[in-house]
């Protein structure tokens, strides 16, 4: 099975930035679908961002992040980053990468359902 690993959580001020990244024990096919969620204490996990692993590479960002945070990812290391910007205290939360074997969703990409493989994340705190 796959097994994802993320990494470069921390502590940072507001208006900070991070860089995540998250590896893959295994190849990603071009037909997979890659994304970022993100916990917050007494919340439900929430979609932060997707992308396709095809040329065409289309993204999906939830409205909180549009502007702030860019997913990204390199096929040959088997790595999926999330570059986050102009940082909150919002945004303090558990953060996970997660996988789907197939092409992601148009609609309701932000749904846990669509993913089998997940990490078991990186702790964003956000400080004012």
């Amino acid at each position: 099975q796959v097994q994802l690993q993320e990494s470069g959580g921390g502590s940072v001020q507001a208006g900070g930035s991070l860089r995540l990244s998250c590896t893959s024990s295994e190849y990603i096919d071009s037909t997979y679908c890659l994304g970022w969620f993100r916990q917050a204490p007494g919340k439900e996990r929430e979609g932060v961002a997707t992308r396709d692993s095809d040329t065409a590479g289309t993204t999906r960002y939830a409205e909180s992040v549009k502007g702030r945070f860019t997913i990204s990812q390199d096929n040959a290391d088997n790595t999926l980053y999330l570059q986050m910007n102009s940082l909150e205290p919002e945004d303090t939360a558990m953060y996970t990468c997660a996988a789907r074997t197939a092409h992601c969703v148009s609609g309701s990409w932000s749904s846990t359902y669509w993913y089998g493989y997940w990490g078991q994340g990186t702790q964003v705190t956000v400080s004012s």
